[in-house]
């Protein structure tokens, strides 16, 4: 009798524990919303989304080229990141040994933990330093790097995910390998690897330092891809630091935008997932 109330009370220390946890974990979130709506909506408005940055000193303008800017150099990064990572985690789930494959995952795990500020130098001295010029095509390798490893862990752990069952009913039909993959394995996981690749993209949206050594910055329009262009989170570093408070306000603005476009990268993960379960339920 004695123990069970004693399980009885640690049960519910537990519980009580866990819904602190929570409510704590769900205030941060909600109070670092409410800090960017409270300070950030005045200065979003169509402006904001169509203009250019003002001189400093001068109210008004937008940051209409840093946006269009994050977009370019999360593509570039797309473009070169989610193939990768794609590839290489189906080699460490359907081809890779057993030495070659721990190998990787290793490296991947340890490149995943690498502060970006790093990543943001190595993308420098590869990229920049050779040709001579800041980029858009710097920002988006260097952002592809911080990628390749979300990407790569993601599809292999969905790819392993798949009963082998299907595997061997493929196999057992005449199909290759190669087809098997092709047309079984990987559409049976794609749920879950356009689910991490969407959230590879939102790690990445809001990375500043590798930008600052990369693509470094723009007030105007980038006509090319090897000119150095605006982003939102290095626009939010260069106007947060600034002694004008009109500035002050537009960073403001930019982090919301940015918050709300990882927000709806992280729902659109979440249901792309959600989605996927429902389909193999029924």
């Amino acid at each position: 009798m004695n123990r069970t109330i004693r399980r009885n009370i640690l049960n519910n220390i537990m519980l009580a524990l866990s819904a602190v946890c929570t409510v704590v974990s769900v205030a941060i979130l909600f109070l670092i919303l409410g800090f960017l709506v409270y300070n950030g909506w005045r200065s979003v408005d169509w402006n904001f989304f169509t203009k250019l940055p003002l001189a400093a000193g001068e109210e008004g303008g937008g940051m209409a080229n840093a946006i269009v800017g994050s977009g370019i150099v999360i593509l570039i990064s797309i473009m070169i990141g989610i193939p990768v990572g794609f590839l290489g985690g189906i080699y460490l789930a359907e081809f890779g040994s057993q030495t070659a494959c721990m190998a990787v995952r290793y490296t991947a795990d340890l490149l995943n933990g690498v502060p970006s500020i790093v990543i943001g130098i190595f993308a420098w001295t590869v990229v920049v330093v050779k040709t001579h010029h800041f980029s858009a095509w710097a920002g988006g390798f260097a952002l592809s790097m911080m990628m390749i490893p979300i990407g790569l862990r993601t599809t292999e752990q969905f790819l392993r995910s798949v009963p082998d069952s299907l595997r061997e009913g493929s196999l057992a039909l005449g199909a290759s390998k190669t087809r098997t993959i092709l047309a079984v394995i990987v559409p049976a996981a794609k749920q879950g690897i356009m689910t991490g690749m969407i959230l590879g993209v939102a790690r990445i949206a809001g990375e500043t330092a590798p930008l600052l050594f990369t693509a470094l910055n723009n007030q105007y329009w980038s006509d090319k891809l090897s000119e150095p262009v605006a982003s939102l989170p290095v626009m939010i570093y260069t106007h947060a630091i600034s002694p004008y408070d009109d500035w002050h306000r537009q960073a403001w603005a930019a982090g919301l935008v940015l918050l709300g476009l990882v927000l709806i990268a992280n729902i659109a993960a979440r249901m792309v997932l959600a989605r996927g379960t429902a389909a193999q339920r029924g």
